[in-house]
């Protein structure tokens, strides 16, 4: 039976867009000591040296098994994670489903590399599938390529290389871990999310995950792929990917998101001599993303979207478009995503208005989520003025309250 998120509080014909900047809809979900906790994580987020010198430490206390991990958890960990299990997760579900949200799942161990722990996170993934078929709640779900392989299968494959016998043999339990999970999301009506990874790793995922596509995305959009539009051929390559699948006869899932690795792509393409992938400036990232936007509301027949983004002008550009083409805005066939514990100003603002939104609800054991928690960090203090607009919304919020505002 299929899963579809919960009607959120108002579900309607767009009219006037909502207001991105109400914090006592964006906060309401925050008792006054959970907001004073998130003022001084931003604060120290924001700070780079803060941040670098709490990762190092961090880090080099798991490493020495150091007694902190009551610390992580009750601070950056709490804020940005559903809990070490499903089961502890579902009580940030729960808390979600009550603001009109849904909440995806992300299982955010990284770094595995050997079969045994490569077909762990495939059944766990398998596991929140199930989990999302009995829940309204959980709408989606979702995985990162890395999880079900090692990086150098998808990079051997992406080079078009001839691979040995035992990386033929990898190869093959990869794409049966691929054709696993779509199949059970298949068979659940739960879509399922593909991650995107590294440009050098990215065109072996897409090649793998189109073919899933023809084959579970007959009906509706069971499998999305992602397209980091910081790059600058993704704005081609998801026209293209729409072309074959409205020639296929089949349905084109996509996750639209900006992009992630900026950096990290920059400096391999610098030392490996070749040009970079990535936009020269984000005003370029901005009108691809844009474009991008305008490209899928305008083929919704044979494609469904998930808006991942933090930016306030693209979200409401996708529900000026749903606006102009007379769409319902919670329409099934767009949805909208950030981060759990940011931009809650997107996100509650807009399910208040009746749009379908979910958290993205990284979970697992806190010392093998700690890399993912550090990526974030560093991810959210390169963004340009992220953390800068997270406070201001909370300082706002706080200020709001102590005037006696409800």
């Amino acid at each position: 039976m299929g899963n579809t998120l919960s009607d959120p509080p108002r579900a309607a014909r767009p009219g006037t867009l909502p207001d991105l900047t109400d914090t006592r809809i964006a906060f309401r979900q925050y008792t006054d000591r959970g907001l004073l906790r998130a003022y001084w994580l931003f604060r120290i987020i924001g700070v780079p040296w803060m941040n670098a010198t709490g990762r190092v430490l961090s880090q080099l206390a798991m490493r020495l098994h150091l007694p902190i991990k009551g610390l992580i958890k009750a601070t950056i960990f709490k804020h940005f994670c559903g809990g070490e299990t499903i089961d502890e997760s579902l009580v940030t579900a729960q808390k979600l489903g009550d603001g009109g949200l849904g909440t995806i799942l992300d299982y955010s161990v990284e770094g595995q590399e050997d079969d045994a722990s490569l077909d762990h996170t495939t059944d766990e993934i398998l596991r929140t599938i199930a989990m999302a078929a009995r829940r309204s709640d959980i709408p989606f779900s979702v995985f990162k390529p890395s999880g079900i392989a090692p990086l150098a299968i998808w990079e051997a494959v992406s080079e078009g290389r001839t691979l040995s016998t035992a990386e033929a043999h990898e190869w093959t339990l990869v794409q049966g871990r691929m054709e696993r999970i779509c199949a059970a999301a298949a068979q659940a009506g739960v879509p399922v999310l593909v991650d995107a990874e590294e440009s050098w790793l990215q065109p072996a995922i897409d090649a793998l995950v189109e073919r899933m596509m023809e084959r579970f995305n007959r009906e509706r959009a069971i499998v999305y792929n992602t397209v980091q539009l910081y790059r600058h051929d993704r704005l081609a390559f998801l026209k293209a990917a729409e072309q074959r699948a409205a020639a296929g006869g089949y349905h084109l899932g996509v996750k639209l998101v900006r992009g992630a690795y900026m950096e990290k792509e920059r400096e391999r393409a610098a030392l490996n001599g070749y040009a970079s992938p990535i936009h020269a400036d984000k005003a370029a990232v901005d009108r691809d993303y844009d474009e991008a936007l305008r490209h899928c509301a305008d083929r919704l027949d044979h494609v469904a979207v998930m808006v991942g983004t933090h930016n306030e002008r693209s979200t409401l550009l996708m529900a000026e478009l749903m606006r102009e083409r007379g769409l319902p805005t919670n329409d099934p066939r767009v949805c909208f995503a950030q981060l759990l514990g940011m931009s809650d100003n997107i996100s509650y603002n807009m399910a208040d208005a009746g749009y379908r939104v979910a958290k993205y609800v990284p979970y697992g054991p806190v010392r093998e989520v700690l890399p993912y928690l550090i990526r974030r960090a560093q991810e959210n203090t390169s963004a340009a003025g992220q953390m800068g607009r997270e406070l201001k919304l909370i300082v706002a919020e706080r200020k709001r309250r102590a005037r006696g505002g409800h």
